[in-house]
């Protein structure tokens, strides 16, 4: 390759594309190379007989600052999930919705017998109060494992157990709640914020919109990267000499090319998708289980939300367990005919898709949530375990990492 260039991007995530958007429209010389051939990272969808097959249960949140500046969410065609949840006790499901999105659900929340009324009274409090205090308040409040902030807050063992362990251990995929009740409050946040939702052409299209406005031709793909030094990156097809370099991978592959870079855990999740000719709910809505059997974190009829998902006559069911060890599908069939309360007979298994390696985990202390992008001579690191564990997370720390660039190249 042989390359000169002043920024070189390693990796083609949410990360990656971000920081890429930002060095370019400030106009500055940078090739992005990524060792797949395709962008996204571990935002990928694939099509199995006519079903778009995400790379594991993943939604969209509007209410993600970074993405307004990314792009116009109208241009993902978004099909949108109702703002509550499902919770299936014994022989009868419970309605949660938050009522500010759903007024006409509120009535049925309130008795919904989950928990306490005090219960859900003290977690509406709580929900509220993350989305309408500054974020630099909630920065600063005493930081502890999401579990014990929610018993501070005064909430029961039958509201966590019932609803919010098995909720949560699915957005955080940390079924024990160790995750520091500053994520907590950022997640609480955007979900009172905003809506979730899903692109009609899957979640690909994400980082696809994203990308799009950067020209292809700095985009190498199939160009693993062997080695990272000040000023150069060693890659099968040559090096490439540069000012400084951005490592925007996963967190293990970014603890390989930077070795003094410490090591992130990573929790696990496997999701396993089922076609039906008929759907075994009518809304766009989670199901948790609250019999506190602790298999399934939750299963969603996915194409209620986007029809786009289920070719036509059938119905696409994505069902996600927390965890190193996947369960065979026969299990998990058993549990959902017992979830949704129906015969799940004339159900087809598509595939299982096991991520062992899904999302950083972010137990206390997380301080600001804002960790160290620059790591000196040159050398940035970027991705979801330098800010929160999410999507909102890798964007922002690619943005955050580009805008770090820029001063030291200005700075030199």
């Amino acid at each position: 390759m042989g390359a000169e260039v002043d920024v070189v991007i390693i990796g083609g995530g949410l990360a990656g594309l971000a920081a890429a958007r930002r060095l370019h429209r400030a106009g500055v010389p940078w090739r992005l190379v990524e060792a797949s051939g395709r962008l996204g990272g571990r935002v990928a969808t694939e099509v199995i007989d006519g079903h778009l097959i995400d790379r594991g249960f993943q939604v969209l949140n509007t209410a993600y600052p970074r993405l307004g500046t990314l792009l116009d969410t109208d241009q993902l065609n978004l099909g949108y999930f109702t703002s509550g949840v499902l919770v299936r006790k014994g022989d009868n499901l419970r309605r949660l919705v938050n009522p500010v999105r759903e007024p006409t659900g509120g009535p049925g929340t309130a008795l919904a017998g989950v928990g306490s009324l005090l219960d859900r009274l003290r977690f509406a409090a709580l929900a509220t109060g993350c989305a309408t205090l500054p974020t630099s308040r909630l920065l600063a409040a005493p930081e502890t494992s999401t579990e014990t902030a929610l018993r501070r807050a005064g909430l029961s063992d039958a509201i966590i157990e019932e609803l919010l362990r098995p909720f949560l251990s699915g957005v955080f995929i940390d079924r024990e709640l160790s995750t520091s009740s500053r994520v907590l409050a950022m997640v609480l946040r955007s979900f009172a914020r905003g809506r979730i939702g899903l692109p009609a052409e899957g979640m690909a299209a994400l980082p696809a919109a994203i990308a799009a406005p950067l020209p292809a031709d700095l985009l190498d793909l199939d160009t693993p990267v062997a080695e990272v030094s000040p000023g150069r990156v060693r890659t099968q097809a040559g090096d490439i000499r540069c000012r400084a370099v951005m490592v925007a991978v996963d967190p293990p592959a970014a603890s390989a090319l930077l070795p003094t870079l410490a090591r992130v855990r990573m929790h696990s999740y496997t999701t396993y998708y089922h076609s039906a000719p008929e759907p075994p709910l009518t809304e766009p809505i989670l199901l948790v289980d609250g019999d506190r059997r602790e298999l399934v974190a939750n299963t969603v009829v996915l194409s209620n939300a986007a029809p786009t998902y289920a070719p036509a006559g059938r119905h696409l069911i994505a069902t996600s367990v927390v965890g190193p060890t996947a369960p065979p599908e026969p299990t998990i069939r058993a549990e959902l005919t017992r979830l949704y309360g129906r015969s799940t007979a004339d159900w087809t298994h598509l595939t299982t898709v096991a991520v062992p390696e899904a999302l950083p985990a972010a137990p206390p202390p997380q301080g600001q949530l804002r960790k160290p992008v620059a790591l000196g001579e040159g050398l940035f690191v970027a991705g979801d375990h330098r800010d929160s564990p999410s999507i909102q997370g890798a964007l922002t720390s690619g943005w955050r990492a580009a805008g770090a660039v820029l001063d030291e190249l200005r700075a030199g």
